[in-house]
């Protein structure tokens, strides 16, 4: 153990818990954030050592305070809890299905990095590390990539919110440079999570995208700061 701490959100599962147990296998103390008390419990005693259980609904602005108040010091925030409740095109997805995506996946986001950036800014070597899409890239979206089919206008909710997350990557790095902070996003490529119908029928494997964010949570230094990356470690074109 070193004395170093990480917090995960949505790392009751998926993507999210294989990146607290990489994090914690390296020797620091990790926050599983879950909304769920009793399934947050249960990875904590899955990760084991250097597992903390940390309540965390992104969404709930009180249940977000009570959260910062049982961290004194953070080094790394991995926001990683994501919803997409719908994989339709824009014209088929209703308002309120944009809002409650948005609520997670941006709003969410803003808000417990807002939170806890009094408790990052006691760390010497502060990272943020945010998991975003390579379908939120508007040069993949219209071009041949290596992650997806380009062309299509599904999961537009989900996507556009990735993409707003993006903005909002390079708006925290620029502005935190100064203070030390990297601050990144992933693009982990498309994992058999139960995320939505598409990831949950997926054969690839959510530990090989965790060892990449583990990578940004990590880096030195002399690294880049608001980069958007792919899960192999090469850049995602915005």
């Amino acid at each position: 153990m070193n004395d170093r701490t990480a917090l995960v959100t949505g790392a009751n599962k998926g993507i999210g818990k294989h990146i607290a147990r990489l994090l914690a296998a390296e020797g620091l103390t990790v926050y599983v954030g879950s909304r769920d008390r009793g399934l947050g419990q249960r990875a904590v005693e899955e990760i084991g050592e250097g597992a903390r259980l940390l309540v965390l609904d992104v969404t709930d602005p009180d249940g977000i305070a009570r959260a910062t108040a049982q961290v004194d010091r953070l080094d790394v925030l991995v926001n990683n809890a994501g919803i997409s409740p719908t994989l339709a095109p824009p014209a088929d997805t209703s308002v309120e299905e944009f809002r409650r995506t948005y609520e997670t996946n941006v709003f969410g986001v803003v808000a417990v990095t807002n939170a806890f950036l009094p408790a990052l800014r006691r760390s010497p070597h502060p990272r943020i590390v945010n998991i975003s899409s390579g379908t939120a890239s508007l040069t993949w979206s219209t071009n041949p990539n290596p992650q997806f089919t380009p062309g299509s206008g599904g999961a537009a909710a989900y996507r556009s919110s990735k993409a707003a997350l993006n903005a909002l990557t390079v708006l925290y790095a620029q502005t935190l440079a100064e203070d030390g902070f990297k601050v990144n996003a992933l693009a982990p490529g498309i994992r058999a999570t139960d995320l939505n119908p598409l990831a949950s029928a997926a054969g690839n494997d959510p530990a090989e995208a965790a060892l990449a964010a583990t990578h940004l949570a990590l880096l030195p230094d002399d690294a880049p700061t608001g980069g958007f990356f792919s899960w192999d470690g090469t850049p995602v074109p915005w």
